[in-house]
């Protein structure tokens, strides 16, 4: 495996604890607040960064089945992150989430795990 994809591997494991951290604290506690936002940007932030390390590191189309369910697992997470930043920016202090954006993160972290799970069998099948 090359170093680019070692890498790449090392860092969408860090997302996964920072999405993991961020998503099941809002599901526990129904709130949104810095902390989880903290969490949620900095697994973006890796999850972005590990997603352009694979597509460097891998000899594979960017375009296959893997591929675009990570990116659309991806997608839906910036989404998130980008209405619980919405919904945090409205009063800046721990604000309930609606029942439809606390039903929309379970969603996009479920996909999203979905991802890094077809992403990890293909690394130990290959």
């Amino acid at each position: 495996m090359s170093p680019i994809l070692i890498a790449g591997v090392i860092i969408v494991n860090l997302a996964l604890i920072s999405y993991s951290v961020a998503i099941i604290t809002e599901q526990r506690k129904n709130i949104v607040n810095k902390f989880i936002l903290t969490f949620l940007t900095t697994g973006v932030i890796f999850d972005i960064t590990a997603t352009v390390l694979m597509i460097l590191g891998s000899a594979n189309s960017f375009s296959s089945i893997h591929g675009l369910i990570g990116y659309s697992a991806l997608a839906a997470m910036l989404i998130d992150a980008v209405l619980l930043w919405k919904l945090w920016l409205i009063k800046k202090e721990p604000t309930p989430t609606s029942r439809k954006l606390h039903l929309y993160s379970r969603y996009a972290y479920a996909w999203w795990v979905i991802a890094y799970i077809t992403g990890a069998l293909i690394v130990a099948l290959g």
